[in-house]
């Protein structure tokens, strides 16, 4: 973590933001094939939220193999330079290939099994996400979605170009998410170039510099993050809408990724690929694992 900023709170009349330290990604390395940098909601002051993990990772082969999920929403985003196949099969029968840019959201519920490993010769690049799920929704048959990179809006105006993965930016609608309503927006940014983003009432953001530095900017503060480098910002304290402005001062183009929705607000339990409410839930979707109760990969 680097240069923290403890709950800041900064205010214009009816505006209030609150913003986590800046966050640095941990390195992750598993096997041979699979390098990451990882950030965990515990550094964000619960303003992540409902956002539990976040990993840009790099993968070029197998890594984790079938295993389950279950209370939460795990999210895949390809990034548009991945080069190949990304071979997704999970317990609801999908057996698909996910393209370079595309989304792929599993909605775990009461419990999934899933695997996804690069087709031969395959990089991918991208992030994988788990998404909190509600008290009252982790228990809900699982579902699941594929967005193809050429269903995605893109905003483009003059050094900026961002694709609308999910939700909505600028008065543009892309696709909706099986679960919590969000926005996930993938963008790359020039120098002098400007990108601005209102994120809701209530909503917190997520905010992540992908490649070179980017300016993040909210009412009156300008925030630096190097990349690797990720921010929450919550506007959970304000009935208005708050502007996010996205700018780079680097010669290099910038790429960045912004996350948005609702927070939940509740107490969880995270114990690998499980987030549920408490720990005896957590004993209970053990045994449901262990008891085969998951379904199948065919």
């Amino acid at each position: 973590m680097s240069k923290l900023r403890t709950n800041n709170t900064i205010s214009d009349n009816a505006k209030v933001a609150s913003i986590s330290p800046i966050v640095k990604g941990n390195p992750l390395s598993i096997g041979a094939g699979f390098t990451a940098l990882t950030f965990r909601e515990g550094k964000f002051e619960r303003l992540m939220d409902p956002l539990v993990l976040v990993d840009h990772y790099k993968m070029t082969m197998s890594t984790f193999g079938e295993h389950p999920h279950a209370g939460l929403s795990a999210v895949s985003v390809l990034f548009e330079d991945s080069e190949g196949k990304f071979h997704n099969r999970d317990s609801l029968g999908n057996d698909v290939d996910i393209l370079p840019g595309d989304l792929y959201w599993l909605k775990a519920g009461a419990g999934a099994l899933h695997d996804e490993a690069p087709r031969a010769n395959s990089y991918i690049h991208g992030l994988q996400v788990f998404v909190n799920l509600p008290t009252e929704h982790k228990q809900d048959v699982p579902a699941s979605k594929h967005v193809s990179a050429k269903d995605m809006p893109v905003i483009e105006n003059n050094g900026a170009r961002v694709r609308i993965v999910l939700g909505e930016s600028n008065n543009i609608s892309g696709p909706t998410s099986p679960a919590l309503p969000m926005t996930i927006l993938d963008g790359t940014i020039s120098h002098g170039a400007i990108f601005q983003h209102a994120i809701n009432a209530q909503e917190n953001a997520w905010v992540y510099a992908v490649q070179s530095d980017i300016v993040v900017k909210t009412v009156d503060q300008s925030i630096p993050l190097k990349v690797g480098e990720s921010i929450a910002i919550s506007n959970q304290l304000s009935d208005a809408q708050q502007t996010i402005e996205i700018s780079t001062i680097s010669t290099k183009k910038a790429h960045f990724v912004l996350f948005a929705a609702m927070p939940i607000n509740e107490p969880f339990v995270q114990k690998g690929p499980f987030i549920m409410s408490n720990e005896q839930e957590i004993q209970q979707v053990e045994k449901k694992y262990a008891a085969g109760l998951f379904g199948r990969l065919d």
